[in-house]
């Protein structure tokens, strides 16, 4: 079972480009109406490199401090999901929806 919030290791190669490359911890993003009907899960990937941006939600998970890097998410064969490493905490979970709700208004 899938929920948003949750993080998963995610298989995300192969990849393109300047793409995030390997399996890392990626965050469910995608409503339950999304990847509970769908084969598919929209995930943002977790970094502890890179750099801060206004796109890009700073947190903390199992000791790691990181960035939730939403200029990168993509859509996922729930295949790829390797496993289940968690959840993130409410208030980042709630600053991710409302950054990509900032990213993608017109």
């Amino acid at each position: 079972m899938v929920a948003r919030g949750d993080v998963w290791l995610v298989n995300l190669d192969p990849t393109v480009g300047s793409e995030i490359r390997k399996s890392r911890p990626c965050v469910v993003v995608s409503p339950p109406e999304l990847h509970d009907h769908l084969k598919t899960v929209i995930v943002a990937p977790m970094t502890s490199q890179g750099f801060p941006a206004p796109f890009r939600v700073p947190l903390k998970f199992q000791g790691t401090s990181g960035l939730l890097v939403l200029d990168q998410i993509r859509s996922v064969d729930k295949v790829r999901l390797a496993k289940k490493l968690g959840t993130v905490q409410p208030s980042t979970l709630k600053k991710a929806l409302q950054t990509l709700q900032e990213i993608f208004e017109v």
